[in-house]
């Protein structure tokens, strides 16, 4: 192998994107205060699907899904479907993003936000341990507590709403696969957003 050929395959390796959870890995478990002060914990919800979904109401591509009523849609209509849908704010006390308990359940009431809950992560604990990158950033786990998705909403990585129409939504494809009892068709993509602010 050429010198200029193993240096164009480790500059690529180097400018792929890494994940600590892969799909087809297990989803690392961990436990999460909402903002109504209940715990929760991954294995709470075994047998069930999860979707997580890092959030963070100040950012441009976050404002794009949610004032369109987008995502609000996407939640009612998978948790009526027996999804567990959790929201993830780990903003940082002091950095963009960051709410108290009693602000974001009155974000929850005037945008009519229908996830499961809303899970405050200050410390970014569990941003870690997914490696978050963006808000919004989708993480699918399946009922036996493996990873089948983990990346963008969609393919329409910009904050204008006109894009939702026509948009292909990796969720939904992740979903709709795995209940159908489907190989999901694409189970890793690049998220795009504002950074997740983590907490130092």
């Amino acid at each position: 192998m050429s010198h200029r050929r193993l240096l164009s395959l480790v500059l690529t390796a180097l400018t792929l994107p890494a994940f600590a959870v892969a799909p087809g890995t297990t989803a690392p478990d961990f436990k999460g205060t909402d903002s109504n002060g209940v715990q929760h914990s991954l294995s709470d919800y075994r047998g069930k699907y999860v979707v997580l979904e890092w959030a963070n109401k100040g950012c441009p591509y976050d404002q794009k899904h949610y004032l369109s009523g987008s995502m609000e849609n996407l939640q009612k209509d998978w948790t009526a479907k027996g999804v567990v849908w959790l929201s993830i704010i780990s903003s940082a006390p002091g950095a963009q993003g960051y709410v108290t308990p009693s602000e974001e359940n009155t974000y929850i009431k005037t945008m009519h936000v229908a996830s499961t809950a809303v899970l405050l992560d200050p410390t970014s604990t569990i941003a870690r341990l997914y490696e978050a990158k963006t808000t919004p950033h989708m993480f699918v786990i399946d009922p036996i507590g493996k990873l089948i998705y983990q990346g963008a909403i969609d393919d329409k990585p910009t904050t204008d709403q006109a894009d939702l129409k026509g948009a292909d939504n990796y969720l939904n494809d992740a979903l709709n696969a795995a209940m159908s009892g489907k190989p999901v068709p694409v189970a890793s993509t690049r998220p795009y957003g504002c950074s997740v602010k983590y907490a130092h």
